[in-house]
């Protein structure tokens, strides 16, 4: 009994604190961005390297006369994601 009422106070704890975390700041969100766009472009060429080597298995079992398997497209190269236009300054008075 009291380990379920230790996991119920700690559920509802740290429910709280996610709960209050602060928005991300402006550099926050664009280093974030930059490490989603560098994972899709990983899962691109982890999925480029997979066609080769499924190919490569094809081709020695491809039985004569049949079509060769599709050729792979290799991703461009990696350009990160712009930057948003920085706000405007507030005027001094």
């Amino acid at each position: 009994m009291k380990k379920i009422i230790a996991f119920t106070f700690c559920a509802f704890a740290a429910s709280s604190v996610l709960a209050a975390l602060p928005p991300l700041t402006p550099e926050q969100a664009e280093a974030a961005a930059l490490t989603k766009a560098k994972a899709a472009y990983g899962d691109r060429v982890g999925a480029y390297k997979l066609c080769l080597a499924q190919n490569k298995v094809a081709d020695q079992f491809r039985v004569p006369g049949t079509p060769a398997p599709a050729a792979c497209t290799a991703p461009p190269p990696f350009t990160p994601p712009v930057a948003a236009a920085p706000a405007a300054a507030p005027a001094a008075k």
